[in-house]
């Protein structure tokens, strides 16, 4: 058994596991401090994730038989994570976040929409002033304010920094010929928002999660932005969310 210990989303976790993968994925992440709690994986929790994958159609069954339990064990320590931040108000987002002069920005969309090709333009259009906190599952804190923290799990391109910045916003995107962002309420974005979050199985997990996603939506401002991939989008989306021009909402 291999364990280390990992501060992640302002929490320390000792991972327990039987492959060096997750560890090398969690490296930039690892502390000596004192665990807050411990992720440990068994078999069992590998054939969890195997099962889910075979249910959830993502790989045929006999492809799910062939996933390699390291992999499989990742997945589980991914979920034990995502599940057990929960109780420290944390919730896990799939989106592209980026900070600006050290003020985070959460873009949202169903995978292939362009959240990722529009946090480049961000960086494109502001430089050094830039940096990405995580490219695909964020963590957010959610207190009095809410708080967006980098993690290990970063997409494809392994964008993103053990860092943490105060979100401004939050913006659903979508393809358009010409570029428009608007105000959103909450009313409106909840049914999306519920599409980005981790939703756990276990009831009372779920319920906090719900709660905190009402919570979510009451501190950060909301908008949609129907837009081409053109730097024109970065500028307009850029502009309005950070204050420095009027929407057209």
């Amino acid at each position: 058994m291999i364990c280390k210990r990992y501060r992640i989303a302002g929490k320390v976790v000792e991972i327990r596991s039987r492959f060096e993968n997750v560890h090398t994925r969690c490296a930039d992440y690892e502390t000596g401090d004192a665990a807050d709690y411990t992720a440990e994986v068994t078999q069992e929790h590998v054939e969890k994730e195997r099962r889910w994958y075979t249910k959830s159609d993502k790989s045929p069954e006999e492809n799910a038989a062939r996933l390699p339990d390291s992999f499989l064990e990742e997945l589980a320590v991914h979920r034990m994570l995502a599940e057990t931040l929960i109780e420290y108000d944390t919730v896990l987002f799939h989106g592209s976040c980026i900070a600006v002069d050290g003020t985070a920005y959460l873009f949202a969309a169903p995978s292939g929409t362009g959240k990722s090709t529009h946090a480049r333009l961000w960086r494109e259009l502001l430089g050094e002033r830039a940096v990405m906190v995580n490219d695909d599952k964020p963590m957010l804190h959610i207190g009095e304010t809410v708080t967006a923290f980098g993690s290990p799990w970063n997409g494809k391109e392994r964008l993103g920094e053990n860092i943490s910045a105060p979100l401004k916003a939050i913006c659903f995107l979508s393809r358009a010929e010409e570029n428009r962002i608007e105000r959103a309420s909450a009313p409106e974005i909840y049914p999306q928002m519920m599409f980005q979050i981790y939703r756990p199985k276990n009831p009372e997990l779920m319920q906090k999660t719900l709660a905190l996603t009402d919570r979510l939506l009451e501190r950060v401002s909301l908008y949609r932005l129907a837009c081409n991939m053109d730097p024109a989008a970065a500028e307009l989306s850029f502009g309005v969310m950070s204050g420095k021009e009027p929407d057209n909402g």
